[in-house]
């Protein structure tokens, strides 16, 4: 009975119910879907059912109903529909958002432009403009005298004795200061007595010189008297000889006679010739290494003289360095003598210009309000510490009051005067090297980067060859806190 009651109220339950529009459960787990789902085994063959009235076929239906029905009535093993947005899906879909937020974020701070805000009473703004310009460097000079004479020890000696001061206006010749050299001293007494010994040896010399050329005259004079007599006898007995009033043998003798003192005449001359000729040249000797020893002598006395030491040329002196007992060496310096007739420029300058540095250039310094020129006249080209030095002429009238020792502030000139756009200089060249600068908008409320070329600079000016036109504005000061800023919000 329970059987057949159940089984009537499952086909008035689907007599009502079509067959499309109903739900099976497979295993009682697995949804079978509606008639939409064409895939479920279960309802392909139930559609096939209804075509088909063989006993296996109904009793596959109907089992499908009785499960179905079941499920309905004693809600047995009802299926628990999954949840399609679950706690570890959200938080996976939210993490995966997160990061996509992230890298847009990070792509739109990137690849747009960067601000930064920026109060305008602490920058400086310059107006670009276009006017004479000339290119310069700033360089220090130092006032020299025009000429300049050094006072070194020619001797060496100790300082006794001071006759002026530092800074004193000397006249040529006037006494500095008194040295002392007691071997320098001995040494003039050494000489002066060789001397002395020299001439008396070269007066003995010449007495004797003179002694000999006597005694060789007077034997001339014997030799020359007796001549004339032996040719008296000869020429007498001659004319005896011819009249024969004497014989041959007497005539003979006086001939042989008048012969010999005519030779030995001869021979006296010649000697006594040689004798002038030897006593002369052993005269001039004498006289030359006497002067030569005059000469060493006079050297001697002027090394002596020179142990005072005295101006050279009318000047002031400068810079003396000597102290009463001080020991100064042979070549040691002991002051200078400045020329008061005019003055030069001694400049450093670094190293760097030393290609672009030549005799001729022309720099500009101001003086008492006043601007004066000047010109390089000689280049020195040795490199001490980086830099070289060059001195420079007063073009026109030297500045009245100047002094040396002073130092003069000069505007050195690379080139004339042109006309050109520039912009005034600033700390923004440190950051970016003259390549970019930040330039103002024209309402003045924000500066954006432009590209820009400086070509040469004065102390004031950079002249700017592209990028830039006069009356342009733009941020000169210090670009160091500004990072990688493409754009400034300007606030006033």
């Amino acid at each position: 009975m329970f059987v057949f009651r159940l089984y009537s109220a499952i086909c008035k339950y689907t007599i009502n119910t079509k067959w499309w529009q109903l739900i099976f459960y497979e295993n009682r787990r697995k949804t079978v879907v509606s008639k939409a789902n064409t895939s479920c085994i279960a309802c392909e063959r139930l559609r096939t059912s209804f075509r088909c009235n063989c006993l296996q076929t109904k009793a596959f239906w109907n089992w499908h109903i009785v499960d179905y029905v079941l499920s309905k009535v004693f809600k047995v093993d009802r299926v628990i529909e999954k949840k399609s947005w679950g706690k570890k899906r959200i938080l996976t879909i939210v993490g995966v958002l997160g990061l996509v937020g992230l890298a847009v974020a990070s792509y739109v701070f990137t690849s747009g432009k960067s601000r930064l805000n920026v109060d305008v009473e602490r920058i400086t703004i310059s107006e670009v403009k276009s006017g004479p310009f000339q290119e310069t460097i700033p360089v220090n000079g130092v006032v020299l005298p025009i000429t300049t004479i050094y006072l070194d020890a020619l001797e060496g000696g100790r300082v006794e004795e001071k006759y002026v001061e530092d800074g004193t206006v000397m006249k040529k010749g006037e006494p500095i200061m008194r040295l002392s050299n007691t071997d320098l001293e001995l040494s003039l007494v050494n000489q002066e007595t060789s001397v002395y010994n020299l001439l008396t040896q070269m007066q003995i010399s010449q007495n004797a010189a003179r002694q000999n050329t006597i005694n060789k005259l007077n034997q001339m004079t014997e030799v020359d008297g007796d001549l004339k007599e032996a040719e008296r006898l000869y020429k007498l007995n001659k004319h005896l000889y011819e009249q024969k009033a004497i014989g041959q043998q007497e005539f003979r003798q006086s001939e042989i006679a008048y012969n010999k003192q005519r030779e030995k005449k001869e021979l006296t001359t010649e000697i006594l010739k040689q004798d002038s000729s030897s006593t002369r040249q052993e005269t001039n000797q004498a006289r030359l290494s006497y002067d030569r020893t005059q000469n060493a002598l006079g050297v001697m006395r002027k090394k002596v003289g020179d142990l005072i030491v005295r101006s050279p040329v009318d000047g002031q002196l400068t810079s003396m360095d000597a102290e009463i007992g001080q020991s100064k060496n042979k070549g040691d310096r002991l002051g200078q003598i400045d020329v008061l007739d005019g003055f030069k420029v001694r400049v450093d300058i670094d190293e760097h210009y030393l290609s672009r540095i030549y005799t001729g250039l022309f720099g500009q310094f101001s003086f008492a309000g006043k601007d004066y020129k000047l010109k390089i006249k000689k280049v020195y080209s040795q490199i001490t510490n980086n830099r070289f030095q060059v001195d420079m002429e007063f073009v026109g009238e030297a500045p009245s009051g100047i002094r040396r020792g002073q130092t003069l502030q000069i505007r050195l000139a690379f080139s004339d005067e042109v006309q050109a756009v520039q912009v005034a200089k600033g700390g923004f060249f440190q950051q970016t090297g003259g390549n970019w600068i930040f330039k103002v908008s024209e309402d003045g409320t924000k500066a954006y980067k432009v590209d820009i070329q400086l070509n040469r600079q004065n102390p004031d000016y950079y002249e700017v060859t592209s990028g830039l036109k006069p009356g342009d504005k733009v941020v000169t000061s210090s670009y160091e806190n500004y990072g990688n800023m493409q754009e400034l919000i300007l606030k006033k």
